[in-house]
């Protein structure tokens, strides 16, 4: 089970800190202030779902029956100061596969980084190498494989070492460059300068 350490990310944060880095300073630094929206509402139901219907499902993996398939995995590594939750972890012999359900239509970026995150948590509990994973789009029914390059490996640690700055020094990151994604932010409303 994961540490409660408060000095830890979470992948969650991670994720959210790709798609928009004031996210994350409103949520460590302002932490009262969070909305909860309908989206993340249903989402969160949508995931607690999944699991049932994920047994019935192949999702066209080579091996998947040899395969030990273990749901709502608690992961954390110090050395990265990084904890969360993987949706679904299958065990091969000799590597991991992690999957990540997503109430998306399309992969972005910071999906593909939060399942790299995942699968160096995954790594680092199981001892084993997970050099791929999968996007699992739960309305679409599909399946996106996703490898796990150093390039995105790289990635989360960066973007950790920047979460790290801006929840020390409480300085506000410029707001990010794709305006779509404040559309449906539940912090639309604080960010005066979008």
């Amino acid at each position: 089970m994961p540490d409660s350490n408060p000095s830890l990310f979470t992948v969650t944060d991670l994720k959210q800190f790709i798609y928009c880095q004031r996210i994350l300073y409103y949520q460590t630094c302002l932490p009262d202030v969070r909305p909860v929206t309908l989206k993340m509402k249903m989402g969160q139901q949508r995931h607690e779902d999944e699991p049932k219907r994920a047994l019935r499902r192949t999702m066209r993996i080579e091996g998947i029956e040899s395969a030990k398939r273990d749901f709502d995995v608690p992961v954390q590594s110090d050395e990265l100061a990084l904890s969360g939750q993987i949706d679904e972890v299958l065990i091969f012999d000799d590597s991991l596969l992690v999957v990540d359900y997503k109430l998306a239509k399309r992969v972005g970026q910071h999906f593909k980084v939060q399942l790299a995150a995942y699968a160096m948590l995954a790594e680092a509990t199981f001892d084993l190498p997970a050099l791929r994973g999968i996007l699992y789009l739960i309305g679409k029914r599909e399946a996106v494989e996703v490898t796990i390059t150093m390039r995105l490996r790289n990635q989360v640690k960066r973007a950790l070492d920047e979460m790290r700055q801006i929840t020390t020094t409480e300085a506000m990151p410029e707001p990010t460059s794709n305006r779509r994604a404040c559309i449906d932010c539940e912090f639309r409303r604080f960010c005066n300068d979008v």
